[in-house]
């Protein structure tokens, strides 16, 4: 996910202290915007990683539908997760009698992802499927979280932005640039939020630069050059560009 520039939190042991989510932890599943649960047969033995859920749950039911669970079974099925054999209940019944308090939200939290669609992966099965598949899962829900804003109802744009997407041809193994010309305040950029956000799900990366003959006036071709780089590398390599032709090859070797 890291090299697929995905902004990953993952939880340590390091980070549990005491007998409570620690702050670090709390605060990283509050602010991430999707959670996976990887749900293992020894899953509901740890108290920690029941808590955890638990908070998931409770983020996401709160964030109005902004933030959501992608569980993965890993050699287990979700009528396991949902409490439907043995295998949570008796770990979840050995917690009864030092975390009574918790154990019934564990059970809320267990029986609610259990119902969510997620990835199932069987022991002997290659991971590189279910790694590939979740990577552009998640890509592609972010991708639609990053959308531009525009103007609710817009009208007369449906079919414009139809014969746009036509000519781009995003199924197609080639690279295809497209030119909008008009004179100022006709919705030439408008137009081109409202194709970005319809297509930018199909592609791992994306980006939109908007007013870029005035920030190339004001701040050169390098500063652009950074600003597209930035949504796809970390700062420390963004920042190595010196020149234009530095900036050309980073951009070449990175798409």
């Amino acid at each position: 996910m890291v090299d697929a520039g995905i902004h990953v939190f993952r939880d340590s042991e390091s980070l549990h202290v005491g007998n409570k989510i620690g702050d670090e932890l709390l605060q990283a599943i509050e602010q991430s915007k999707i959670y996976i649960p990887i749900f293992s047969r020894k899953y509901a033995s740890s108290r920690w990683c029941l808590r955890e859920l638990a908070h998931m749950v409770e983020c996401t039911s709160r964030s109005n539908e902004k933030k959501e669970i992608l569980p993965i079974f890993l050699n287990v099925e979700p009528l396991d997760v949902k409490l439907r054999t043995n295998l949570y209940r008796e770990a979840l019944s050995k917690h009864q009698e030092k975390f009574a308090t918790e154990v019934e939200s564990w059970e809320n939290a267990l029986n609610e992802v259990g119902e969510i669609k997620g990835w199932n992966w069987k022991k002997g099965e290659s991971q590189v499927h279910l790694l590939r598949s979740v990577i552009q899962t998640v890509l592609a829900k972010l991708n639609a979280r990053c959308k531009k804003n525009v103007t609710e109802d817009l009208v007369g744009v449906d079919d414009r932005v139809e014969a746009i997407i036509r000519l781009l041809d995003v199924e197609s193994n080639g690279v295809q640039f497209l030119g909008i010309y008009g004179m100022g305040g006709v919705g030439k950029t408008t137009l081109a939020k409202v194709v970005f956000n319809q297509l930018s799900s199909h592609f791992q990366c994306c980006n939109f630069l908007s007013d870029v003959r005035e920030s190339s006036e004001r701040h050169g071709l390098v500063y652009l050059q950074e600003k597209l780089l930035s949504k796809f590398l970390d700062s420390g390599c963004v920042n190595q560009i010196h020149d234009v032709d530095e900036g050309i090859n980073m951009i070449k070797r990175l798409l």
